[in-house]
């Protein structure tokens, strides 16, 4: 059998996989008689693997290895994740197109597949890393060498790499074309990644103003020039808020890093006036008002971008006390998978509320807890083409492609109870609530519930049983929470130790004592702290990550609603009989892991009842020990 016909036949794949001596021909026709016996047609690919005749590592190899580029298209079928009349249709599409559109651009534009299936089939397969590129991300000395029109035409950027191996983030590193510039430019020895197909042209083009903007005014002396390197520096700082205050004869200026505010400078107290008309003429806020609280939004351009910042004018007896809240629209947005749930957490959760396909999902905690990272995650982890997604939000904090999003405005009356009326008329298959605030929206969204839709909003709540007890406050009749509701997360955020001077340590008494354990309780914990260092400022902190609590409502749960018991006896039953791991109990486990310190847990988690043995909390969450 000539290679070439294999090819014809069965695809690029299997040619090479036998003409590297890795199938023989005996196995392609075995295998096509079994395909031949399939009521369903399965690419003959999976039947060799199937066989055991060859495996994903050695595909990937052989992918990796050949130096015949094989086209993102023929890869997707053979893979089984296209079909060959879908491919065939996109083809017949991109003849008739008149724009000049790459073939993975037409599959994902016209529903064939998903872009970032794309992309995580393409990491798998081709053993790349898959990478959402920003600019902080880039090597610019690289990006300045080059022919910027390159960039663009190939839709590739050279990417900082601490491990000092040359990464090139690819739209499609299938594209032979753009595998051969790149290695025309930089050398042979490159690491193609998969990127993000709509986070690399955002940052190719931000690349591409950057050169075209005008200097930013930037010092100490002036009132804008102030203003402008308080908010450069909150960017590079990477804070969440910035904190100007008056404080009769100063100004303090606080940001808040890793979930902590952190003092940064003082100016002149009678510098406030001209600081606060300054900021509310960039928010489009009233300049004359000082005596009320004022809200406003700014689209701050800088030479990397463009950041979010929502302010808020709160008037106190030395003057207008100014918060700004920094939204990193891309970076916010995470993986479901990579949020920090445990891993049997994570399953029930997708399993037993993400993917039912009705019902109330509440994510629950503070302000600053994450909550509405966790909600976008979970929109973007079950959205596709075939099912409506329709948000209403205050303000919408990402723009997510393919949901419709509305921004609550209350100075046209487009507000939560307006746009909850309407919102069911939309035909939607999942309704997300920026938050239910009052009885209408709690009303509205049990409503939505029971008429077969889909509801996921956030609760300010301590814990997960709180969320319920809440409800119940709220005058919600017990029968529409035990019926609606099918799951209460509750999360907060915890600094993560900082891994260049992280160190063991022992647990104190005092430690243990507030903790409500003994050290046979956490035989195997793993505790650190960090000694402080210049990588994160002297604080032993560096990041964070989220710690959860899962109540899914099962039939003694919802039998305890109907019952009106009290949040104790809600909580020993969700503990005992549906799972329950509580906000402490898995802070614990985290610490225990190295991953936070106890001082963290004791600082930021409730301690409603004692943790179990660290040895039980971790077999609940299937960690392995």
């Amino acid at each position: 059998m000539k290679n070439a016909s294999i090819k014809s036949k069965y695809g690029e794949l299997v040619a090479i996989l036998m003409a590297s001596g890795v199938v023989k021909e005996k196995d392609i026709n075995y295998a096509e008689r079994i395909r031949d016996k399939l009521t369903s047609p399965q690419p003959l690919l999976n039947i060799l693997k199937d066989l055991g005749l060859v495996n994903d590592d050695k595909v990937r190899e052989i992918i990796r290895e050949t130096k015949h580029s094989i086209r993102l298209g023929d890869l997707l079928v053979e893979l089984g994740y296209l079909t060959a009349d879908d491919l065939t249709a996109a083809f017949n599409i991109q003849q008739e197109s008149e724009n000049e559109l790459k073939i993975g651009e037409i599959l994902v534009k016209y529903n064939f597949i998903d872009g970032r299936q794309i992309d995580r089939i393409l990491s798998i397969q081709l053993g790349y890393p898959l990478i959402q590129p920003t600019i902080a991300m880039v090597d610019r000395d690289l990006v300045r060498r080059i022919p910027f029109k390159t960039i663009v035409k190939h839709q590739f950027l050279p990417i900082r790499n601490s491990e000092r191996v040359l990464l090139i983030a690819f739209n499609d590193p299938t594209d032979s074309e753009a595998l051969l510039a790149a290695r025309r430019l930089f050398g042979e020895k490159i690491t193609p990644a998969v990127a993000d197909q709509k986070a690399l042209s955002e940052t190719i083009r931000i690349l591409e103003n950057a050169g075209k903007s005008e200097a930013m005014d930037v010092d100490s002396k002036t009132v804008v020039g102030i203003v402008n390197s308080t908010i450069m520096a909150a960017i590079q700082e990477d804070a969440s808020d910035i904190h100007i205050e008056p404080m009769g004869e100063k100004i303090q200026v606080r940001f808040r890093i890793d979930g902590v505010l952190s003092h940064q400078g003082d100016y002149p107290g009678d510098m406030m006036l001209q600081i606060s008309s300054r900021l509310k003429i960039m928010c489009d806020a009233d300049i004359a008002e000082k005596r009320r609280h004022q809200g406003g939004r700014i689209l701050f351009e800088y030479k990397d971008g463009q950041i979010d910042i929502r302010v808020s004018f709160y008037v106190t007896i030395h003057g207008e006390k100014i918060v700004m809240r920094l939204l990193r629209q891309k970076e916010e947005l995470l993986d479901i998978n990579y949020i920090g749930m445990a891993p049997r957490m994570l399953s029930r959760f997708l399993e037993e509320a993400v993917y039912q396909p009705t019902g109330v999902l509440l994510v629950t905690g503070p302000t600053g807890s994450g909550k509405t990272s966790t909600v976008y995650s979970c929109l973007q982890h079950i959205k596709n083409p075939q099912i409506s997604i329709i948000t209403a939000e205050d303000p919408v904090e990402y723009v997510m492609e393919g949901v419709a999003q509305c921004s609550i405005d209350t100075t046209i009356n487009r507000t939560f109870e307006e746009t909850l009326r309407h919102i069911v008329r939309q035909d939607p298959d999942v309704i997300m609530i920026g938050e239910i605030r009052d009885k209408f929206s709690a009303d509205m969204a049990m409503q939505a519930a029971l008429t077969g839709h889909k509801v996921i909003s956030t609760f300010h709540t301590e814990d997960s049983i709180g969320g319920l007890i809440r409800l119940l406050n709220m005058d919600i009749a017990p029968f529409l929470v035990s019926s609606t509701v099918v799951s209460v997360l509750a999360q907060r955020l915890l600094r993560k130790v900082c891994p260049s001077c992280a160190t063991p340590v022992q647990l104190t008494p005092s430690q243990l004592q507030r903790l409500g354990s003994g050290l046979n309780d956490l035989v195997g914990g793993n505790f650190v702290k960090g000694r402080g260092c210049t990588d994160c400022r002297q604080t032993g902190y560096k990041g964070r990550l989220g710690v959860f609590e899962l109540l899914v409502l099962d039939p003694l749960v919802r039998d305890a609603i109907l019952e009106h018991k009290t949040s104790y006896e809600i909580r020993a039953i969700g503990i005992e009989h549906a799972g329950l791991i509580t906000l402490l109990e898995d802070g614990l486990v985290k610490a225990a892991a190295g991953l936070t310190t106890v001082d963290e847990v004791l600082r930021c988690l409730p301690k409603l009842s004692p943790p179990r043995p660290l040895a039980v909390i971790r077999r609940l969450c299937g960690e392995i020990e």
